[in-house]
């Protein structure tokens, strides 16, 4: 056994590309591309793609081209372009002068398709989709012959030639390959090479009207380009044979075709028609929502690129298709944001604490650590003052056991301040809601020790009332309230909508939050990591995003 290949983060693909540059295949080159159609944004699935192929190339002294698959120009815009490649440099990427256009290849692509007709490989068929439906079968039954299949020669050049003259209307003709009508791989039964589509390319504009399918432009694309080796998801597998046919008859450049499966997330969904009508039907609030699994709606809801590489490196790949729990995203989430994130306090669910023995127009300031993980990250300076606020939660007038907040006649740490007891609280008469929770200080805990060594178990945060702002903060969750939506049927997914997934709520913020700087990661302490949108937060008037919990609370729901 070759205990290096078998190595902990040796995938197959791994493996395959270290024999091949140390067997000398393609010259120890190592050229990858990522090719997504510019019809829709990215999403994680997407990411993980883009890690795979730019991480392979740089790894290996290689280099990965970024290439738009435009081939259907009805679905293609040019929005889509320039979003996908801000992404991918966001994502921590970088193509350099590889940055290609499958359209820049539609002349030397119709070349191979007029060498195929010549070799007698490919012919025009006459037949509507519908009635090749018949003709091509079942794969356990052969497909029968298209009428058309045995044209001659110079009939076929003649009318692919009247073809791309636009001499004939959508869909009259399609250029066929003639490779086998009885293969069970219904992808090899005379699959379309090229249709009429008398529409206008973004990029080619109106040169073209006619357009070849993504099959025969994947494996031409990757040839002409010089790739080693083309990584695509499993459910290319069984359009393979066609990529190899293709190459093996023109006799190019012919790279090797290598599969993986998609990434596959719980509590959401990544299909392309099932994330349109999440936000056509209003569910979300656009393609950047910070509940959807795109690259800008995870940008927008604070997650890092790094935590998203560590992530796509840490699952792998693999042969199988498999559900990645999003926890484990989440996790790498926040050991990125841990190391990284500035500190301060914050409170979304404020209710006014009034220290009884400390002077009413007096005022301190204590310091706060930054960043614990991050030595030279330093300290601020907190303003502190007889009346704060404090989380509604972090007080109970009946607590249960275990319970080591503040409650009446307990004794609390406030976060870097000092050590307060519960006296009494104050109701509204209609609701019974305690508008008001009365404390002493002890003014020898200054900092938050207690002198005589006695041991508080409960620590609060806090902001002070004189000097507090006021943050507009979006509490995002889940977007599905199920680990697979639309498991049982694909349509039903809209039913396992979190009605949940997103609250909004006015918090008192320590000053320095108020200036906060728009794409700036900060924890709220003891509440989790928040992202000050980089679309609506402004000084004095900050809007921050809930990237992740300090911990899975959604595992406490499933206990």
């Amino acid at each position: 056994m070759n205990t290096e290949e078998t190595a902990p983060g040796k995938h197959f693909i791994r493996q395959i590309i270290e024999r091949d540059v140390r067997s000398g295949k393609w010259s120890g080159r190592v050229v990858t591309r990522f090719p997504p159609e510019p019809n829709g944004y990215l999403h994680i699935g997407h990411a993980k793609s883009v890690c795979l192929n730019f991480g392979m190339a740089a790894e290996y002294g290689g280099t990965c081209h970024l290439r738009m698959d435009d081939t259907n120009p009805v679905k293609e815009e040019l929005e889509y372009v320039e979003a996908i490649k801000e992404d991918v440099r966001w994502l921590g990427f970088d193509w350099g002068e590889h940055f290609h256009y499958a359209s820049d290849y539609f002349e030397q692509m119709y070349k191979y398709a007029v060498e195929l007709i010549r070799q007698g490989n490919a012919y025009v068929c006459a037949l509507s989709s519908e009635e090749w439906k018949d003709y091509r079968g079942i794969p356990e039954k052969p497909g029968m012959e298209s009428p058309h299949r045995n044209r001659p020669v110079d009939e076929n050049l003649e009318l692919f030639s009247m073809m791309r003259a636009g001499e004939f209307p959508d869909g009259a003709m399609v250029l066929r390959a003639k490779i086998d009508m009885g293969s069970p791989n219904l992808h090899m039964r005379d699959p379309v090479l090229y249709r009429i589509l008398k529409a206008k390319h973004p990029h080619t504009d109106g040169v073209w009207c006619i357009y070849p399918t993504y099959d025969f432009a994947h494996c031409l694309e990757d040839s002409i380009e010089g790739i080693t080796h083309s990584l695509c998801t499993l459910e290319f597998e069984v359009h393979r044979p066609l990529y190899d046919w293709i190459l093996d008859k023109l006799g190019i450049h012919h790279p090797q075709q290598i599969e993986f499966a998609r990434l596959n997330m719980t509590y959401t969904v990544m299909s392309k028609r099932k994330l349109i009508n999440l936000i056509n039907e209003g569910y979300v609030d656009g393609w950047d929502d910070p509940r959807l699994p795109t690259v800008r709606g995870m940008r927008r809801r604070g997650v890092t690129p790094a935590s998203i590489r560590n992530f796509c490196e840490r699952i792998g790949v693999t042969k199988y298709d498999s559900l990645t729990d999003t926890a484990l995203l989440e996790h790498f989430i926040r050991d990125d944001l841990n190391r990284h994130a500035t500190r301060a306090l914050a409170v979304l669910n404020p209710v006014k604490l009034i220290i009884e023995n400390y002077p009413e127009d007096e005022e301190e300031e204590f310091d706060a650590v930054n960043n614990p993980e991050s030595p030279d990250a330093g300290t601020r300076k907190i303003p502190f003052g007889r009346e704060l606020y404090i989380e509604r939660e972090d007080f109970m007038e009946d607590p249960p056991k275990k319970y080591y907040r503040l409650a009446p006649g307990r004794e609390v740490r406030l976060r870097y301040a000092c050590l307060i007891t519960c006296t009494g609280v104050k109701k509204d008469e209609v609701s019974g809601e305690i508008e008001k929770i009365y404390c002493r200080w002890d003014p020898d805990s200054r900092g938050g020790g207690a002198p005589d060594g006695r041991k508080v178990k409960g620590t609060i945060h806090w902001v002070s009332a004189r000097h507090a702002g006021e943050a507009d903060v979006r509490l995002y969750d889940r977007l599905f309230n199920v680990e697979e939506p639309g498991a049982d049927n694909g349509e039903d997914y809209l039913t396992h909508i979190n009605q949940d997934s997103l609250r909004t709520v006015k918090a008192k913020v320590e000053p320095s939050l108020m200036n906060a700087a728009a794409g700036s990661h900060i924890q709220f302490e003891r509440l989790g990591y928040f992202y000050a949108d980089h679309v609506n937060s402004k000084p004095g008037k900050p809007v921050f995003n809930r990237t992740a919990t300090l911990r899975d609370q959604w595992a406490k729901k499933g206990q």
